[in-house]
């Protein structure tokens, strides 16, 4: 088991105070799984003259807003594409302690401040989590219409151009200088426009367009395995919303999910009801009914306001560059396993993906090529490579059955558990845990296996 080093947190702020923020790494491969292969990036690249280097951002969701705020202050032409520019996308909307800081986030964009969760085992079994909070900590609710606006606003007051489009397709040059000629159906913000096709000539693309991107099937970046994550917003009285003021459920169990878990996540006025699943996304209806049954008693009374469903990606897509192009956020495949992160990450690719544009281009002088992108790439997988194989060794390992999801729930009792995972969850930064500690955690792990083991045998003999 892994437990986390602590990072200096910069104290919340109501305003955007935020500098660049420029890097310099050694480079690596494309993929999650750390081999030995430099590329160094060419510092001959072309200075450009009469203009600046030209970016086109896909996407506006938080890794389009965030890349496309640090291109433009960081001196490049940028223009962020979006289609539906009031999105309300299917997310539970939690986000780690350090996202407010980092990117200095207002707090009145968050909902709740989450500091005590309940995790819920098939047997309806709760174990309370949050006791190793400290007073400042909590996990931050959002919906997903209103950070999404607010960064993208962040990036056109920086610069940035936003444009109300739907992208199609992309020409690709022929050599490294030459620009990619973007095709998009442009809205320009008219509700129930037919649209006007229009193209855009830009020096390098994030695609940074969810998982059903266009981006990556326009640079043959492969397929990967997805989620469907379906969720309901429900209007619940005034008295049971007063219940989960600063508090989250996640529920586990084969009714709610297979391989994955239910969840009840407060917001502004109403709660986020919702589930996922990959491998048996047929049923993924019948999944989230046995989620609202599981929470009926809490959210009796209570009203549909809106239905969301949308993929989710399970693992990194086998290619996530190509040339002067690079996915980052969902279309890039960041998003973790067990836990089903995705906010954080999305915005902290496309900003790291955009600092390596600025750093490569000398803040929008000079042409970049695919070694200044795959800057991007090697220190984003040094950095989060560990991460996502933890929690995917957790998923495969306590989610695999209802007594391993009962031995999960037991496990999440013990108060050094719950340190590792909020620590994890809030800082984004792992290290060797305590041997000691670690190894009573085996121990007991083994223990919770076993006991739920033997009580399953004991309910298949009654059933008999």
């Amino acid at each position: 088991m892994a437990s986390i080093a602590l990072k200096s947190f910069i104290g919340l702020r109501q305003t955007t105070a935020e500098k660049p923020h420029l890097m310099t790494s050694q480079t690596k491969p494309n993929s999650l799984n750390p081999r030995k292969l430099r590329v160094v990036a060419s510092k001959s690249s072309p200075r450009l003259t009469n203009r600046n280097l030209r970016v086109a951002v896909i996407g506006g969701g938080p890794a389009g807003g965030a890349a496309a705020e640090t291109l433009a202050k960081g001196g490049v032409e940028t223009y962020l594409i979006e289609r539906k520019l009031d999105n309300a996308k299917p997310c539970g909307g939690a986000i780690p302690l350090c996202m407010v800081g980092e990117f200095d986030l207002p707090l009145d964009i968050i909902d709740r401040r989450v500091t005590r969760m309940k995790m819920i085992s098939p047997s309806n079994v709760a174990v309370d989590i949050g006791q190793t909070l400290k007073p400042h900590e909590y996990i931050g609710m959002v919906r997903r219409e209103v950070l999404d606006a607010y960064l993208r606003d962040r990036a056109k007051a920086s610069g940035a151009e936003v444009i109300n489009g739907l992208f199609l397709k992309m020409d690709k040059p022929s050599d490294g200088v030459s620009p990619y000629v973007l095709h998009y159906t442009g809205y320009d913000g008219k509700p129930g426009s037919v649209g006007e096709k229009r193209t855009l000539e830009v020096d390098a693309v994030i695609g940074a367009d969810g998982a059903n991107s266009r981006v990556a099937k326009a640079i043959g970046a492969g397929d990967y395995d997805y989620a469907i994550a379906f969720q309901e917003r429900i209007k619940i009285p005034d008295d049971k919303m007063a219940y989960y003021q600063n508090l989250a459920e996640m529920y586990v169990g084969d009714d709610v999910s297979p391989d994955f878990y239910g969840w009840v996540f407060p917001k502004c006025d109403h709660v986020a009801v919702g589930t996922g699943t990959v491998t048996h996304k047929g049923d993924i209806k019948k999944f989230q009914l046995a989620t609202r049954n599981r929470a009926k008693d809490k959210i009796l009374g209570g009203q549909i306001i809106r239905v969301e469903a949308h993929p989710i990606p399970e693992h990194p897509r086998p290619r996530r560059l190509s040339g002067r192009v690079a996915l980052v956020g969902d279309a890039a495949g960041y998003v973790t396993k067990c836990s089903g992160e995705g906010i954080y990450f999305a915005a902290k690719s496309g900003r790291m993906c955009a600092e390596a544009v600025v750093e490569g281009s000398e803040n929008g002088k000079r042409m970049v090529d695919e070694g200044d992108l795959r800057k991007y790439l090697e220190k984003w997988d040094k950095t989060y490579w560990p991460t996502y194989k933890v929690l995917d060794v957790l998923q495969k390992v306590f989610y695999r059955s209802n007594p391993a999801r009962e031995a999960f729930v037991e496990m999440c009792g013990d108060e050094y558990v719950q340190k590792m995972t909020f620590d994890s969850y809030l800082y984004k930064t792992v290290v060797p845990g305590n041997p000691w500690e670690d190894l009573k955690l085996a121990v007991n792990t083994i223990g919770s296996l076993v006991r739920a083991n033997a009580l399953r045998r004991e309910m298949d003999k009654l059933s008999v």
